[in-house]
């Protein structure tokens, strides 16, 4: 027992040393017979850089050897902006193959790759890529990044990849052969040009049609699919290679733009097509507030950190606000929502897979069918889309043929009618005629009294008439004695403010009182004496018209500075005067609503003219208070 227990511990070891390389990193075998490998789970180990430092002579130490981790997803993903992250691969050079071979990136917003590949001399020598460079720096004019691969050296070889990018991306390298990536390209190419050629017949299409029908669906749709158009270019690498190859910095924020822009043209389509606003009008208003978040959160992304604009995530409310609305409109039986729903569930559908696989969500492995997924669901739905718009004019067609089938039935009935109408009216007339021959002699004896009538008539006319214009001057000095009664009582008696704006309503009546009293003797220029004026700028005002001098009509008064309204400085007056100047500030306040502080002061500057006029107000009557108004040169 002894004997097998050191021998266990003595090839232990050696068990160890065969375990750790049975799970070693496997490398990438090139073989002709394989067009392509995608570099998957322990082909594939990484490295997180959290402060970005770290150099290729750090990373290829030893001490760094068992830092890399084994990728234990299907597609690497970074998940996170601010380190840097670098891959480690193994590839086993074959010197036979009649191919050469490169390394392709899949995901074109990448920002900055440099790959490091050794040489014969096992030095190493870094390649840039990148969405962050020129795109004239490529070595392939291709939409992704690639690398030449120098297969002549023999034997296992390990490859480093540093990638640093502002967003999370997804790290799909690929080992292909140079023939099998120009087939591929072409092909690629090709159905590219299917589907944005798709999106500008589509496009165009459809601003035809709003050219000859004036409706603003087609137009929200014309910008929705150049909007789409617009985010897969970005999203493909196309835009950079044909719209904007010397401008990098467009790559990290054009696809946010469009992306906002197709979310709200496909909400305003949705809320045209479906006529929201009539079906639904719950969740037209849903969709104006949904807008105003998505343009809030764009304004954001822009002004405070663009970096937001990788959270694509939150395209998944617009788009899912408008499945639901058309699922909503079709149930409650609005028959052209129906291709609409097939199309958006479609869009979807590509939506949740691409969403999976940016957060790695994803459990298949990522392959041109589902990376290119979100592509397909666009042209699926832009065709029932299609179908939709097709379908709302054909059934506006019928009920417009509905309608006009009704209108003819509506008008045959009317004719028939009107028919029916004139025969009875012929009887009638003919009848009618008959009465009337025989009364015509009967009316001429009536007529003859009625002029008899209307002679006495008009004479009692006159008399009336000349009563009339007695009663008229009546009432016209019984109107006057009331005025004046009322006005005598309320100047005479304690009357609430209600009453005593019915003499004194607003501005303009106050300023033509203090204008009669001011210059009731006549104007007198304060500056020359001219006795002649024209009106000046403010109401009621006088200008010297030989000096130019204007006097406003509350200069000179007590009124003069008082920034209360005239109405109720009128009405302080008045109380004031009625009571001997005996009424508090505080009373005064809550009669008028206006602060103590400023009753205080405009009581007291009204007390002190009641003291300086005694006298002259002593034995006035209703118009003691009138005299307060007037003030002295001083």
């Amino acid at each position: 027992m002894s004997k097998f227990l050191l021998r266990f511990l003595l090839s232990a070891p050696f068990l160890l040393c065969f375990a750790i390389t049975t799970n070693a990193q496997r490398a990438v075998i090139i073989s002709d017979t394989a067009k392509q490998q995608i570099f998957r789970h322990d082909q594939l180990y990484y490295l997180e850089d959290l402060h970005g430092t770290l150099t290729i002579n750090d990373v290829k130490s030893a001490g760094f050897e068992a830092k890399f981790k084994v990728n234990q997803t299907a597609t690497p993903t970074t998940t996170d902006p601010t380190p840097a992250y670098w891959y480690r691969l193994k590839i086993r050079h074959n010197p036979q193959s009649h191919n050469n071979w490169i390394i392709e990136f899949f995901d074109q917003t990448i920002d900055s790759i440099a790959v490091y590949a050794p040489d014969k001399k096992n030095n190493y020598k870094a390649t840039l890529l990148g969405s962050s460079r020129p795109f004239q720096a490529r070595f392939y004019q291709h939409k992704n990044f690639t690398l030449n691969l120098d297969n002549s050296i023999p034997g296992e070889q390990v490859y480093y990849v540093r990638i640093k990018s502002h967003q999370p991306v997804n790290v799909i390298m690929v080992l292909r052969s140079v023939s099998w990536f120009i087939t591929y390209a072409l092909e690629e190419y090709f159905f590219f040009g299917v589907f944005y050629g798709m999106i500008l017949v589509f496009g165009l299409y459809n601003l035809m049609m709003f050219i000859a029908m004036r409706q603003r669906q087609y137009l929200y749709y014309v910008a929705y699919n150049l909007s789409i158009g617009l985010y897969e270019m970005c999203a493909d690498g196309i835009a950079y290679q044909y719209v904007w190859p010397g401008s990098p910095i467009w790559n990290h924020n054009a696809y946010g733009i469009a992306l906002f822009s197709a979310s709200i043209f496909s909400v305003l389509f949705t809320q045209s097509l479906l006529n929201l606003k009539a079906n639904a009008p719950r969740l037209n208003k849903l969709v104006w507030w949904v807008i105003g978040f998505r343009t809030l959160y764009f304004v954001l992304c822009l002004t405070v950190n663009p970096n937001w604009f990788s959270y694509k995530i939150i395209e998944i409310v617009p788009l899912s606000l408008a499945l639901f609305t058309g699922c909503y409109v079709l149930i409650k039986g609005y028959r052209a929502a129906r291709f609409f729903v097939i199309g958006y569930s479609f869009l979807l559908t590509g939506f949740v897979i691409k969403a999976l696989i940016a957060l790695n969500l994803w459990w298949l492995p990522v392959t041109a069918a589902n990376y290119y997924s979100l592509s397909f669901c666009f042209i699926m739905e832009m065709v029932f889309i299609s179908f939709a718009i097709g379908d709302k004019v054909r059934l506006l067609k019928k009920q417009q043929e509905k309608a006009q089938l009704q209108a003819i039935r509506q008008l045959r009935l009317n004719e028939d009618l009107k028919d029916t109408l004139n025969r009875n009216l012929e009887a009638q007339v003919q009848e009618r005629t008959k009465e009337l021959v025989e009364k015509s002699s009967l009316i001429e004896h009536q007529n003859e009294e009625l002029k008899e009538v209307n002679i006495l008539l008009q004479q009692q006319a006159e008399e009336i008439s000349r009563m009339n214009v007695l009663l008229e001057k009546d009432n016209t000095i019984l109107h006057q004695d009331i005025e004046k009664i009322s006005h005598d009582r309320v100047m005479s008696t304690e009357v609430d403010f209600e009453e005593f704006s019915k003499i004194y309503p607003d501005r303009e009546t106050c300023f033509k009182f203090l204008s009669d009293l001011k210059w009731d003797k006549g104007y007198n220029c304060r500056k020359c004496s001219n006795t002649h004026y024209g009106h000046g700028h403010l109401p009621y005002s006088r200008r010297c018209s030989k000096c130019g001098y204007e006097e406003s009509v509350i200069a000179y008064t007590i009124l003069q500075n008082t920034r209360i309204p005239i109405n109720k400085a009128f009405y302080m007056i008045f109380l004031m005067y009625s009571t001997n100047g005996k009424i508090s500030s505080h009373k005064l306040s809550e009669i008028l609503s206006i602060r103590q502080s400023t009753c205080w002061a405009y009581s007291s500057r009204i007390k002190k003219v009641m003291e300086a006029r005694k006298k002259e107000i002593k034995n006035a009557g209703d118009k003691g208070w009138s005299k307060l108004i007037e003030q002295s040169e001083g």
